[in-house]
This record gives structure tokens, sequence and C-alpha cells, in this order.
């Protein structure tokens, strides 16, 4: 059950969508601010990928979904929010602007949440004069109404008890929150990324792979079993009965050898955008976007659910934490909405219709 009673979300681009399909379909009223004036064709085609995929977690129905607002500012988003997601953006400046007139507006004990992708929280709250110190790094994964992952960053200015209520608001909407023990740019996920992003740059450069070659390598491959355990408990199980301290002492030499060419990247010049993207319409074979959104979500729920039927029904990794998710909202979806006061009253005053009295008999024959 959500703990969150009113959610504001500042922006609506594909992150700040995410969030509010994610908040929506917990049944929690969220109000937007977004100056786009697409804003809401762009949150509804979001919506429409969100309903889909919840529906294939929960075919037997949803929750009663919270109430969409589209604020006209940002001060009107987050007048009476307890959670508020800001999702502009990667402009240290605007973060500065944004998160300046949330603090200025917001109730002092809303936590603020920032979906950045790599910006410290120290470098945002400097700008926030009122309650520095409920600012935290909430970033998560696209799509962010399935991907569970949410990283959990304080700032220097951050109390620890703003990170606690953060993670039980996180944990509530079906999320995994994983709190960063140390500020650092780019956090771990993106860090991780941005370390095979170069990589594979590289390869494409070279004409060592396509596109569609490398991702096949991912995706028929350490991808599958990434999904379900993660890098360190993959290498510990490769290292055989002796474990990780084999597989460190097999491989770790491995490191030294010139296998990636990791911070050296090649130049980002038109003709390396080209041959990038030239190879990836070629390997979308003419699916659309909206279609490439539709086959990812149902892939995700398909291996998901996979997954939360293993370790004897208990789930296993992140199948066993939707398994707990879709629980939550199947509950929330067997709740009728309460009637209102006045609408009670109604009922209860309402008088009592008599029964007709049965006509008398005349004892003519029909003919």
């Amino acid at each position: 059950m959500s703990i969150i009673n009113k959610a504001a979300a500042i922006g609506g681009g594909v992150i700040g969508a995410g969030w509010v399909a994610r908040l929506l379909l917990n049944g929690i009223d969220v109000s937007i601010f977004d100056p786009d004036p697409e804003a809401s064709r762009k949150v509804g085609e979001v919506m429409k990928g969100a309903r889909r995929a919840y529906k294939q977690m929960l075919p037997g129905g949803l929750p009663k979904e919270g109430k969409l607002t589209f604020a006209k500012t940002i001060a009107e988003a987050v007048a009476d929010a307890d959670f508020i997601q800001e999702s502009v953006p990667e402009r240290l400046d605007l973060k500065h602007r944004v998160l300046a007139e949330i603090d200025l507006y917001a109730p002092a004990n809303a936590i603020v949440g920032s979906s950045t992708s790599g910006i410290k929280p120290t470098d945002m709250q400097v700008a926030m004069k009122k309650h520095p110190e409920r600012l935290v790094v909430g970033h998560p994964f696209n799509p962010v109404y399935l991907l569970p992952l949410v990283e959990i960053v304080g700032g220097e200015q951050t109390f620890p008890e703003a990170i606690e209520v953060a993670k039980e608001i996180y944990a509530s909407i079906g999320m995994k929150p994983v709190v960063i023990r140390k500020e650092i740019e780019a956090f771990v996920g993106d860090r991780l990324l941005e370390a095979a992003w170069r990589e594979a740059l590289w390869l494409i450069k070279d004409g060592i792979c396509t596109v569609e070659e490398l991702d096949d390598i991912m995706r028929y491959g350490f991808g599958l079993r990434w999904a379900q355990m993660g890098m360190f408990q993959v290498y510990r199980v490769a290292g055989g009965e002796a474990g990780m301290r084999h597989f460190m002492a097999q491989f770790g030499p491995c490191l030294k050898w010139p296998w990636t060419k990791l911070m050296d990247v090649p130049e980002f010049n038109d003709e390396l955008v080209d041959l990038i993207a030239t190879q990836s319409d070629d390997q979308a074979h003419g699916l659309s976007i909206r279609e490439l959104e539709k086959i990812r979500d149902d892939n995700l729920v398909a291996i998901m659910e996979a997954l939360s039927k293993q370790n004897k029904g208990k789930g296993w990794g992140a199948g066993a934490l939707h398994k707990d998710y879709t629980k939550q909202l199947a509950k929330l979806a067997a709740k009728k909405p309460m009637a209102s006061k006045a609408a009670e009253k109604a009922k209860a005053t309402k008088p009592v219709k008599k029964a007709e009295k049965p006509k008398k008999k005349t004892g003519k024959r029909k003919g």
C-alpha cells in the first residue's frame, strides 16, 4: 500500500510520464506541470502503453486509477503534494530554477526526488534555500512503470531521515530502492552502461560487428544471465565449485590485456552517427517506436512473470519483487471505491417504493 496521498510530477517527457503512469496505476492522484503544449498527448501515449502492460500482469482487473491533473504552474502542481518527482532535462541551470521553485511552494514535509541520470544532488540542492535537506536523487530506468530499480542518492545537505522516507515511498509503489553509499556523478547504473556504450561505439566504428549483431550477443548471451543474477553472482557461478576466488584467479590477469578501449572514445562525428543510425534503422525492420515499446513491455512482463514462478514458487530476484507487487496491485483492484458521504446520505433518505397490490381477478375468460 502506497504511503503517498498526493504526488506531483514536474516534467512529462519519457521518464516523467513513466513516473506518472506508475503513480496513477497505484491509485495515486498526480498533478503534473510541463510547459510543452504536446505534454498531454505524450503522457497519454505512455499511459496507453502502461495500462496495456499492467493488464497483462493483472488480467483480473486493475486498481482504480488516480486522478491526473495538468497544472498551469509549478506552484500549482506542488501546492499540496507530499511527494514530488522532478524529471526535467539534464541541464544544471534548469534544474536550479525548477528546484528553487519547487522548494518555495511545496509543503515543508514533502520529499523531492530528482530523476537526474548523473548530476550530484549536492550540486542541485544549492538552489533550494528553504529545505534542501529533503532532496534526494531518485534515478529510475525506462520504462519507469515496469522496471523496479531506483537509485537513491543523498547530497551533503540531505537528511538521513529523508533517504529513509524516500526508500519507503519508492518501495510502496513496487520499486527496488538501492541507496548509493557515496555521492558520485552518474551513480552506479549509468556508469556501467556508459562503459559498455563506449566500447560498443568502438566495436561498430571499427567494423567488428553491426549494431544488430552486438545486440544479439547481449540479448542471447549474458543479458539473460544479468536479468536474474547480476554480474558478480554470475561470475561466482562461473568459477565452478571454487566460486569467486577461482574465477578471479583465472580471469584476473585478463584485466591487463588490451581487451577494451574503455575511456578512449571514438570521435562523435556525423560519420559515426550516420553509421550507427543507418544500422539501427535496418535492425528495426520498419517497426515504429510504439511497436518496439509494446514488444519491450511484453518481454519484460514475460521475463518477470517467469522469474516470479521460480524458487519453488517464491520467485527469484526481480521476479520475487514482481510477485509481491502484482499481489499489492490485485488488493488495490479488489477494493471498491468508497461512496461519498453525500451519496450515502442520499441513499439512506431515499423513500422506499411500496409494493403494488395484486389486481383482483374479474373471472372473465380470455377469448
